[in-house]
């Protein structure tokens, strides 16, 4: 490897190896000058960037290979917006891979400090093929990549927390016994733990605090075999595929991991300040802070657009992932040309792409705005389900509006009954089993004295707070879990289930468990709600099995040409609900009479009891067959109604008729 640098191309951006070298690019707008130092052992040695065109700092050292570590030091002016320091070695912001540690000790000698490395980019896919399932048919399943697997006791100790873990032969069983079509990330990029949280002994649990747009986070990699951790993710997603099952990463392009003015400079801040951060107009020196974490990426530069855009891609296309969930996206939107990118680009236009439509920031929640080709968290599922269940604060129109996916949201520019993604739960907030056993939250453990997490939970503990022996309280427990399932999975929109609510997971009243990196967190398969699984599981199936659930165009009321109603909302007293019944005390219970979707489909009836007592149920004409009864002990026990049925407190029952009415 020679010892000076030719000049070089300005793109593509980052350090990539053609067989008899390695080029590095480099996008700094204000820079003055730019060196590139390379580890040699335990040895830096720094080579001057010999070209800048069109802001791009470039050069090609003849000789290099993967395997080669490096990093930059980045020489600019001083002055407001501008914190160039020279001394300070920086990360590529197109990294593949890091190596090193970082530490927010200045005197960590800089050999020893965060870098980055070349790869070869090759693999053997052997045929992968993306499962490319329908949205309308689509069950995510939000995971934790350590969390899924570090106390699991089928997964090969080596294996547990890692990428290679989440597709082991245990966890690919689960996921089919359970029948969900996608895992959905949290954060995989490379992240840093915030220096709070090391003080007080934690580390960012969740990942949502990213370093590294293009580098995997390290800590997930088993390097079974010395697999470096991008083949082992590129195994994890081939097997996925394999099993019929896509794989949907949680990204974070709203803030960095530099946080504000006092944070760490690791990278993009050394490297330009003013280009990829969003300043305040009124004072350059201080961050927008529309993330709530610091800072604010600044899409509207078209180089921190092409950033991300560049990511966007690589992930999709070189690691074969399926789609993302963008953390806080209403601030990727904020004077920025991103939804524009995005639905102009050949690949990623064809990609599942969801918003978290809100962020921090003026007009910052903006649920229903995004465009054709997106999908959308829909908060107003989980709240509203919530309320109708747990605390009475929503009546059946709300439900009803749930359960026909909120078209007063999203029903519009050609959208589809798929635009909302519905959650009960999600990682940010309790666990299923925790919001029908805590009134309060308890989050103590991580170190604000419970001031951190949401105080509007619309959760309920039947009556007891945390673990209880009360066979009373258990049992409504039971019921209330169960019919929150089988509301989220009869609902039309994309269901989402959060990993390891069916096995009855609880973080003991924590809600805003970010930091918790232990057993709190982890899924305990070992004491596993097994009843709860199976249970989870036969809705998933009955849900694949019945269109009416699955559709893909709006209910509307109306009659088709064969004068069938696709939706009628069925009263306790056997009729149509009226418009006086909506606002009806005491307003617990509904039906829903769903037409056939296909000929060969049978009519379906969903029945809702919130009330702690059976409620009395006149039918439409006809046998009914029993589907599930979440109510019961065995609800998947066929039994028949006739003309009326008794549906048993806090539960949800599913007919379907067996013959057209006389």
């Amino acid at each position: 490897m020679t010892t000076s640098l030719l000049a070089g191309r300005p793109r593509p951006l980052g350090a990539h190896w053609d067989g008899a070298g390695v080029n590095f690019a480099l996008f700094s707008a204000h820079a003055e000058r730019v060196e590139l130092c390379l580890w040699d052992g335990d040895r830096l040695r720094s080579l001057p960037l010999p070209r800048c065109t069109d802001q791009v700092w470039h050069g090609y050292l003849p000789g290099a290979a993967p395997g080669l570590c490096y990093a930059y030091r980045v020489h600019g002016p001083a002055g407001p917006g501008h914190r160039f320091d020279p001394q300070r070695l920086l990360v590529d912001p197109y990294a593949r891979e890091l190596a090193g540690v970082f530490s927010y000790d200045r005197d960590v000698p800089p050999e020893r400090g965060l870098r980055a490395r070349v790869v070869d980019p090759a693999f053997d896919w052997g045929g992968d093929a993306p499962p490319d399932t329908p949205w309308e048919e689509s069950v995510f399943y939000e995971v934790h990549v350590k969390g899924a697997t570090q106390r699991h006791p089928e997964v090969p100790e080596a294996l547990r927390g890692t990428y290679a873990g989440l597709a082991a032969p245990a966890m690919l069983d689960h996921f089919r016994r359970l029948g969900i079509t996608a895992v959905k990330l949290l954060p995989v990029h490379a992240f840093l733990d915030e220096q709070r949280l090391l003080r007080h002994g934690l580390r960012n649990y969740w990942g949502y605090n990213t370093l590294s747009f293009f580098a995997l986070e390290p800590l997930y990699a088993a390097r079974a075999g010395w697999q470096s951790p991008l083949d082992e993710f590129r195994a994890m997603v081939r097997t996925l595929h394999a099993a019929g099952i896509e794989v949907i990463l949680d990204v974070v392009y709203n803030h960095t991991a530099e946080t504000n003015a006092s944070g760490p400079t690791v990278s993009f801040r050394g490297i330009d300040n003013a280009a990829y951060y969003l300043m305040s107009r009124d004072d350059p020196d201080r961050y927008e802070n529309y993330s709530g974490c610091g800072n604010t990426f600044n899409l509207a530069h078209p180089r921190v657009l092409q950033l991300v855009m560049d990511s966007l891609r690589y992930w999709a296309g070189e690691m074969h992932v399926d789609g993302f969930r963008f953390d806080l996206a209403a601030s990727l939107t904020r004077g920025s040309a991103f939804l524009a990118a995005i639905a102009q680009d050949p690949l990623l236009s064809r990609v599942k792409l969801i918003a978290e439509p809100w962020d921090l920031g003026p007009d910052g929640y903006r649920l229903g705005r995004f465009p054709p080709g997106w999908r959308e968290w829909n908060d107003r599922f989980r709240d509203d389900v919530r309320a109708f269940w747990l605390t009475g604060e929503a009546g059946t129109g709300a439900l009803a509006q749930r359960l026909a996916g909120s078209s007063e949201i999203f029903r519009h520019a050609g959208r589809a009954p798929s635009a909302g993604v519905n959650f009960i739960t999600a990682h940010d907030g309790f666990t299923l089993r925790d919001l029908v056993s805590y009134r309060d939250k308890h989050n103590e453990a991580n170190g604000e004295q419970n001031h951190d997490g949401h105080g509007h939970n619309l959760s309920c503990n039947c009556g007891a707070e945390g673990d209880s022996s009360d066979h009373g309280v258990i049992e409504c427990r039971r019921r209330l879990q169960r019919a929150l399932l089988a509301t989220l999975f009869v609902a039309q929109g994309v269901p989402m289930l959060q990993g390891g609510d069916e096995l009855g997971r609880t973080q003991a009243g924590n809600n805003n468990a970010y930091c918790q990196d232990n057993a709190l967190t982890w899924l305990d398969w070992t004491n596993a709600d097994g009843q709860l699984a199976g249970f989870t599981a036969g809705l998933i199936s009955l849900r694949r099995q019945l269109g009416q659930f699955r559709r893909t165009a709006w209910l509307t009321g109306n009659a088709d040409a064969n004068g069938r109603r696709d939706v009628v909302w069925w009263h306790p007293d056997g009729r149509e609900m009226q418009g006086e019944d909506w606002h009806a005390a005491p307003g617990g219970t509904l039906g829903m009479l769903l037409a056939p979707a296909a000929p060969d489909e049978p009519a379906l009836l969903a029945l809702f009891n919130r009330h702690a007592n059976p409620a009395a149920f006149r039918l439409p004409p006809g046998a009914w067959r029993q589907l599930c009864d979440s109510g019961d002990d065995a609800p998947f026990a066929a039994r028949t109604h006739d003309s009326a049925c008794s549906l048993a407190g806090r539960s949800v029952l599913l007919l379907a008729q067996d013959q057209k009415p006389a």
